[in-house]
């Protein structure tokens, strides 16, 4: 038995963060950004709304592609380093929005790698025959927990959601073919959030010393980050005796424009090879890699029996690859 993508969809907010609305922040201006990051704006979510209400959207956006009822899911994961709440799970949550009333589910926490991550989980509920249809999505509410006061990582990020249905099929010549996943716990002190878990739990100090925001040590992130996509990415082709002349489209993590461009030189890949769209939403986290497919599906970029290649890197650090052969029509 194969898993297969048979729907994709997406969710952004209409509120842009432009880099001019930035400059109103910190110091910065839109040539400085777009010359180091490759972003123009970002989505920002309503404040009174939580992830959940993102991820919500993007799946049904998946239920009316794929014309069936959330009553026919098995199994929901949610990717998200943003809960709505830190109990109960955001997937409890979506569960209820959407009336998926047969379903479980959970919440996979990897940061910007958990929608490989738990794609990669879910396949295997499929393949082993356990499940009919999971929904897995990847939603991230960043604006939530960025510092906007400090300039090396309020330009990076923005809110969105994609998610991604998988169903069996007993075509070999379809849907995911392998996956490799790392996780190097080292890198943990380069890219976090401090305090709010049971370690530092919130109280005045933690947020006098802001410790509820992203912290990042972008120049390690950056080499860390291009080494690992390349490496993983070329060691999924070789392990299936691919080369780039069968890969129809790589969809990369949508951190940083110098990240993928490094990645992609380093791969042999032209620039029609890669999808880009971090310059209209900029780092969605978990969400990067589902809501780039579902454009690129949308786009006409993909078609039935295109091979994919997902490659992503995030905080803990954690990063990996998964192939698959685009099964909708």
């Amino acid at each position: 038995m194969r898993a297969i993508i048979t729907g994709v969809g997406h969710f952004v907010p209409d509120r842009k963060l432009t880099n001019n609305d930035l400059k109103q922040l910190v110091e910065t201006n839109d040539e400085w950004i777009i010359s180091r990051t490759g972003i123009k704006e970002r989505r920002i979510l309503e404040k009174d709304k939580g992830v959940s209400y993102m991820a919500v959207k993007a799946a049904e956006m998946v239920i009316e592609q794929r014309n069936i009822s959330a009553a026919e899911l098995d199994l929901i994961i949610v990717a998200t380093s943003t809960p709505d709440i830190m109990l109960s799970a955001t997937a409890a949550i979506v569960q209820k929005e959407l009336k998926a009333t047969n379903c479980w589910g959970f919440d996979l926490n990897a940061a910007c790698a958990g929608f490989v991550y738990a794609l990669s989980v879910a396949s295997q509920f499929i393949e082993n025959g356990k499940h009919k249809k999971v929904m897995v999505i990847g939603a991230d509410k960043m604006s939530a927990m960025i510092d906007y006061e400090d300039r090396n990582t309020c330009i990076l990020f923005g809110d969105g959601a994609g998610a991604a249905l998988l169903e069996p099929s007993n075509d070999d010549n379809l849907g995911i073919e392998d996956f490799i996943l790392h996780l190097d716990g080292s890198g943990n002190k380069y890219l976090n959030i401090a305090a709010g878990g049971s370690l530092l739990p919130a109280s005045h100090k933690t947020v006098d010393k802001r410790m509820h925001y992203v912290y990042q040590d972008g120049k390690t992130v950056f080499k860390r980050a291009v080494i690992g996509m390349a490496d993983v990415t070329t060691k999924i082709m070789k392990k299936n005796k691919l080369t780039n002349n069968d890969i129809k489209l790589l969809i990369p993590h949508q951190a940083n424009l110098r990240i993928i461009d490094a990645v992609a030189k380093k791969l042999g890949f032209n620039q029609d090879k890669v999808f880009i769209n971090l310059d209209k939403y900029g780092n969605t986290t978990a969400a990067t890699i589902p809501l780039a497919m579902s454009e690129a599906y949308r786009k006409g970029m993909m078609n039935k029996g295109d091979r994919i290649i997902l490659s992503t890197f995030g905080a803990g650090f954690a990063w990996g690859s998964l192939l698959l052969k685009w099964a909708i029509d």
